[in-house]
This record gives C-alpha cells, structure tokens and sequence, in this order.
C-alpha cells in the first residue's frame, strides 16, 4: 500500500512538472515572459495626448517636449551623488526620496526618478549620463496651454498615485494622468497608449539591441483630439467680469444642453500646474483658503437658490391648479402665518399682485400661498411635500444632472420623509417649512443646476443633459446628451411664467438691466450668506444671484450667475449676466457704463471681514 502511495505521489509530481513545462514552453505567450524577464529591458514610448480645441475651432492645449530621468533601481551602481545633484538641480535629499520610492515601488522595473527636464537640462545632462548605471532618460509631452483662462474647464494632469495604478493597469509609477476638469472627464480618449520597446541585455547588464529584431515592440497610439462646447471668447469674458470677485456662471445652449461657459472665480493660469514648479505652485494655491482657486464654484458650490427660485414654485402650483394666472392678492409688504403670526417680510413695494407682476417684483407673499396652497391639497402634508418636491426635481434639482463634469453635487430638494425625520414628534404642515416658498429654507443648489433650470423654462418643459463635449476625433458621443428630460409641467403652464420673467426686464427689479434690441426673460435673487467666527454663527453680506435666458423667443442661451457676498441679485449678479448675454448675442457689449462698473468693482473687502477681528456691517 505504502509503495503504491508513494508511486502515486511520485507520478503526480512528475506529471505537474511536465505540465507546467508544456504550458511555459508551448502556450505560454512570449510576450507575457517578457514583462518578467531580468535580460530585458522596457522602454516605454509616450503617445501624444490629444489637444482641446473649443466650439470654434480655437486651439486650447497643445503638447510641448519634456524629459523624464527614469531610473532602475538594481542596476545603479555606486555613482557621484554631488555631480549627480548638481546636474538635476536637486539636494541629496531629494534624490533619496525619489530613489526609495522607486526601489519601494520595483527594484528591477523602469520608474521616474525625475520629471519635467527641459531641452537644456536634457542636452546638459546627456553628456554626462554614461557616468551613472541605472539612469535614463525618455521623452515625453506635457500640456502646453495656448490659454490662460478655463482652468477649471481644462484641468490639469499630474503623476498617478497608488490608487490609479491599482484600479488601472495601465498606468505605472511615473505616468501622468488627468486630474480635474475635462483633463479627467476624458482622460482614457486624450491619453492614447503607450508603446513599449523591448531591449535585449547582456550578462553585464549592458544594452545589446532591440530584442529580436522589435517582433514585440509596439508603436505608440497617439490621443484623440476633442472639441469642446466651451464658447473661449464668452469663457474669456466672463472671467475677466468676475475679477476681484468670487462666486460662478455658468451658460448653457437650451436647444442642446451645450455649456457655453463655466466661470468659477477666482480662477488661476492652467500654466501654472505644468514642469518643474507644478508641485509649488499646487501648493501654493491649494493654501490659498480664502479665495480656494482650486474649488469649482459653478459646479460644486452649494448655496440657497433665492428668489429665481419662486419661477418653480409657481409653476409647480399651477400644475396643481392652486392658483391661476388672473389670480390676485393684496400684499401689505409682510406675509403673517401660523398659531404664533410668524411675519415674512416683502420688499416688493405691496399692492395688489397677480402673477405677473408678483415675478418682476419677488413679491414673497404671493408665492408663500402658492406654497401654502400646494402642499395643502392634500390631507397630509407629508404626501403633499412628496408632489411638490417631484415637480421641483424634475429640472434637474436635488440631484446629479449626469452631466460629463469631472465634480457636481446633487444639492438639496427636501420631501415629505425628510421633515417626518426633522419633526418626528411634531405635526408639522406647510407653514413650517414656508422658507421654501422664496427658495431659502433647506433648499441647496449649485450654479449649474440653477442654469439648467433656467434652460428648462425657456425650452417650455425640457432640457437636454447639461456636457461639456461636442465631438471626439472618429467618434460620436454620448447618447445621453442628445435625449430630451421632460419635466412634470405642461407646456402650457410656462407662458405666464416666462412672460412674468420678462416683466422683470421692462419693468420689474432689473428694470435698469435692459439690452438694446434684445428681449432678455430673467429673474433677480438674494441668498443670506452665513459662517462661523470663533464657533459662533454670524451672518455675512447677502450673495447676489441672477438667472436669464434671451432672446425671449428662441432662446440662445440660458445662464446663471452667483457673486459670494454681492448683496442683491441686480447688483451684481444681473449686470454679469445682461452683459455676458449680449456679449454672446451680439459679439460685442454696447452697455460700456455698466461693463466699466463691473470690471471696477473689488469685493475683497467683504471677503476679509470675517478674518479682521474686527465688527463689520453688511448689505450695504
């Protein structure tokens, strides 16, 4: 019995190593051998990534030539490490740390030691790279921006981190990747693929030639070009309004979904995140915790939507057949409410106010009874909020709009679980929760979404998905972004409204706001802006907030605009949008008065007040 055990074992054994002889020697590829094979040597050969032009045609990132040192760890040998530094510019301890990592990352795999050495470093280098086993030298691109606008449009691209080499195998240490903006969106169609070149070692580890004769090399893949929805003029434009400013805009084509622009400021020179600096530079405006250049305003920035927000509570209200547009009320410039008066102030002027003159003005009492009327059709007021916060998110707030942005928050659109959760021990009914009727309250939107909203109401019901892409070299996009998104509102509830927002114009709060030959429909808002001193909430200038579409008929473009701490919506807010609206329209921008007291105005002083330590007044 033992002898045939011991029979046993011996054929298995014999038969595994046959087998795994056979399988190395017959179908194993030889290729596969070659990423593990310590005679050969990979060179990578680095595609060109592809430029971004805009909608026109205007080139906005190109490639220029830079230099990589790469470095193998196990075939350095002991070498100057002062003539070393010397030549890269580095100290010591910068040359230890880049050496660890790279023995940390592979001993015998090519890794970058050093990025970004320019042709004068390269070509002093050269001359002296034979001195140092290990070390080489490959070319590659970066990005070379013909802009200095649309950074956070653009992005920018850096070295992968360990996530990005464990989650995709294509990247090693040392590769660049896209990092924010349509640099990430779009990264695996600009980034192409690399090629690989296979170099035969002797057994003193010198190079021989290429491993026969190149049979597995590869060619490098160039990256796809893309064109971009991006107006750069407007882009350029709107920058330039927002100097000195903080806050965003952003415009869309409502016939397409197409973004014209997005304006986050303050913003910085995409220049400056490219080459040897990139690091300090990053740094630099990472700290910047004032102004957070680094943040996208337009698409992350979370605020109150104010009163353009009372166009949806309208129409969500007509919907409902709560109110009509022959509807009046009289308003004594404070709205009183609930067992205890509660007072909700009015500033537009009282009287007697149907819809359309409730629109131009922001008469806060009559949308308080739309609200009112809404949410009690119902019995509950939980199944109530449940209707109007369906109508609400269905313009694409409280949500992610899917959009092909590289960051997006999805805001906030309360419902009826979400105050049963606020108010568990407590009855609680439309009048609790009445802020929400002048778009303050619980309510959370970005620039983007309010812009899309607006987008919808011109298009009387719909709106396409919000992108930023308008063709990718020998491909068609996405087709999610040529869909219509209807919304819960028929058509036919649109006119009053968009006639009230056009009212806003001939004779409502952005009265003064008016373009020469052009029928702009927009709404003014204010949003209370609050933070915390020394752990105490304390209440800031309001933000200025404005939301257009022009031409009335056949809209072009729809946009929203927030300036952080501009006071009230006309201010600012209004004067940007009116002028980035014909600047658009008409290619130039006839209101040269209102555009010199954009460009003039600073609001930095209201940005320091809360770190002056010292008392401050606001709204003034």
């Amino acid at each position: 019995m033992r002898k045939l055990l011991l029979l046993s074992l011996v054929f298995i054994t014999g038969a595994i190593f046959i087998g795994r002889l056979f399988y190395l020697q017959v179908y194993q590829d030889e290729s596969d051998s070659l990423e593990s094979d310590n005679a050969i040597r990979k060179v990578y050969q680095y595609p060109k990534r592809g430029y971004i032009y805009d909608r026109s045609g205007t080139l906005l990132v190109a490639n220029q030539p830079t230099y990589d040192v790469v470095v193998v760890p196990r075939e350095v040998e002991k070498l100057d490490t002062v003539l070393f530094c010397s030549l890269l510019d580095i100290d010591k301890s910068q040359f230890l740390k880049s050496y660890n990592r790279a023995k940390r990352y592979s001993p015998r795999l090519p890794s970058v030691f050093l990025s970004h050495l320019s042709k004068e470093d390269y070509a002093f280098l050269s001359e002296k790279l034979r001195k140092f086993k290990g070390f080489y030298v490959q070319k590659r691109a970066v990005r070379d921006y013909q802009t200095e606008i649309g950074a956070n449009v653009l992005g920018y691209i850096a070295e992968v981190n360990p996530d990005n080499i464990s989650t995709d195998g294509y990247y090693k240490l040392g590769d660049l990747i896209g990092k924010q903006g349509v640099e990430k969106s779009y990264e695996k169609d600009l980034r192409g693929i690399k090629g690989v070149k296979y170099i035969q070692k002797d057994i003193y580890n010198r190079d021989i030639g290429s491993y026969k004769n190149g049979q597995f090399d590869t060619l490098p893949m160039p990256g796809k070009n893309i064109t971009l929805t991006i107006d750069a003029t407007l882009q350029e434009y709107g920058e330039k309004l927002m100097q000195n400013k903080m806050g965003g805009i952003v415009a869309i084509e409502p016939s397409s979904g197409e973004l014209l622009t997005i304006v986050s400021a303050p913003s910085y020179n995409p220049s400056l995140l490219v080459g040897r600096e990139r690091s300090k530079n990053y740094t630099k405006l990472y700290r910047d915790s004032i102004h957070r250049p680094l943040f996208d305003k337009a698409l992350i920035r979370m605020h109150v939507p104010g009163s353009p927000f009372k166009t949806l509570v309208a129409l969500a209200a007509l919907q409902e057949n709560v109110i009509s547009k022959q509807e009046t009320i009289f308003c004594s410039e404070k709205y009183v409410y609930g067992k205890n008066r509660r007072v909700m102030k009015c500033h537009c002027g009282g009287g007697y106010r149907n819809l359309f003159s409730s629109i131009s003005n922001s008469c806060n009492s009559y949308f308080a009874m739309a609200f009112r009327k809404t949410i009690d059709k119902y019995d509950n007021a939980s199944v109530g909020m449940d209707v109007w916060s369906d109508h609400i998110k269905s313009f694409g707030l409280g949500n992610f709009l899917g959009n092909d942005l590289s960051v997006g928050k999805k805001g906030n659109i309360p419902d009826g679980a979400y105050y049963d959760a606020w108010y568990p021990d407590f009855r609680w009914g439309a009048t609790t929760v009445l802020s929400n009727a002048i778009g303050q309250g619980e309510i959370l939107v970005t620039p983007i979404q309010l812009a899309n909203m607006t987008a919808a109401i011109a298009n009387k019901g719909f709106y396409f998905t919000p992108h930023i892409i308008k063709s990718i070299e020998g491909e068609s996009i996405n087709e999610k972004f040529t869909e219509k998104k209807e919304t819960t509102i028929h058509p036919s509830y649109f006119e009053p409204v968009i006639e009230g927002m056009h009212k806003v114009y001939t004779n409502g709060t952005a009265s003064f706001l008016k373009v020469p030959g052009i029928d702009i429909c927009g709404k003014t808002g204010t949003a209370e802006n609050f933070t915390k001193i020394d752990g105490v909430k304390t209440q800031l200038t309001d933000h200025s907030i404005f939301v257009a579409f022009a031409p009335k008929e056949d809209p072009k473009i729809a946009i929203a605009v927030l300036v952080e701490n501009g006071y009230y919506g006309a201010r600012w807010a209004g004067r940007i949008a009116s002028l980035m609206i014909e600047k658009y329209l008409k290619g130039e921008v006839s209101l040269k008065y209102m555009e010199r007291l954009v460009l003039n105005k600073s609001l930095e002083e209201e940005y320091l007040k809360p770190y002056s330590g010292k008392p401050f007044k606001i709204n003034k």
